[in-house]
């Protein structure tokens, strides 16, 4: 039977009584936690483990959880970057120093999440959220678009239109956004005979492979890695390699880039 203290921890380390006992843990042992100290009460209903994130102790104390980007983070969804203050949902809505709060019904379902990233943050932030939502089949697409309706959140359900489910990683979609929004026309997972799939092709000419750390992180993965870069030469599609960094620290420079190369390409024909 799961502890008190485990089922604490997998719900974050702070956990409402009700959420504690769909997880299987009983009133009485919530009592004795408090009374043995293993586990404390930071708010009426509300329970923490002692080593809890001090900010989910803020938050549970205004009866709020983690929400938008911070627990889209959680749930393992493609984030850009982790912002400055800890963004929660709560019923009440109010403001709580130190946080970003969304108001919202609790428990938050994934389309929960996905909306308040679509309304709150950047569109390129928001986009990879919700394309790997949609990826992981955690949301789905006309759920989503029920959620904004046209007139109010035209600009909202523009960016919803933009997710590619088969998009392979966020390295991708950033990208992909990037050249789209310089007018280009961009295929994602593009077969190439003897290569398998590319990840992107700029105007049909030009291709681009993301690279991610992991990606070459044993030494068949390395030469699998330059084995497809051959391919592409052979077969006569000249192809860009770039990075997460490339595309958070230097859009333009990597928007650019693609231009001239794409101008080289032109010119070779």
């Amino acid at each position: 039977m799961r502890t008190l203290t485990d089922a604490l921890a997998a719900l974050g380390g702070v956990a409402s009584s009700s959420s504690l006992r769909q997880a299987g843990v009983s009133r009485r042992n919530i009592e004795a936690g408090v009374l043995d100290a293993s586990i404390q009460r930071v708010a009426r209903g509300v329970y923490a483990l002692p080593d809890a994130a001090p900010w989910r102790i803020h938050a549970g104390r205004y009866y709020a959880v983690p929400g938008c980007v911070t627990a889209a983070a959680e749930a393992g969804l493609w984030v850009v970057r982790a912002p400055h203050l800890p963004h929660l949902a709560a019923r009440h809505g109010r403001p709580i120093v130190g946080c970003v709060v969304h108001r919202s019904n609790i428990p938050l379902t994934s389309l929960d999440i996905v909306c308040q990233a679509l309304r709150c943050l950047p569109p390129l932030e928001a986009l990879t959220i919700a394309e790997s939502a949609v990826k992981k089949g955690l949301v789905q697409l006309p759920a989503l678009r029920e959620r904004f309706p046209a007139l109010r959140e035209k600009s909202i359900l523009g960016l919803v239109a933009r997710i590619r489910p088969q998009s392979g990683s966020i390295i991708e979609t950033m990208a992909r956004y990037l050249l789209e929004d310089a007018g280009l026309t961009v295929e994602l997972q593009v077969n190439i005979p003897g290569m398998g799939h590319l990840d992107l092709l700029v105007d049909g000419m030009l291709g681009i492979e993301t690279d991610g750390y992991a990606h070459h992180s044993t030494r068949s993965a390395y030469r699998e890695d330059r084995r497809r870069w051959n391919v592409t030469v052979v077969r006569g599609v000249p192809t860009l390699r770039v990075t997460f960094e490339m595309l958070l620290s230097q859009p333009g420079e990597f928007v650019r880039m693609v231009h001239q190369a794409l101008a080289t390409c032109r010119s070779a024909r």
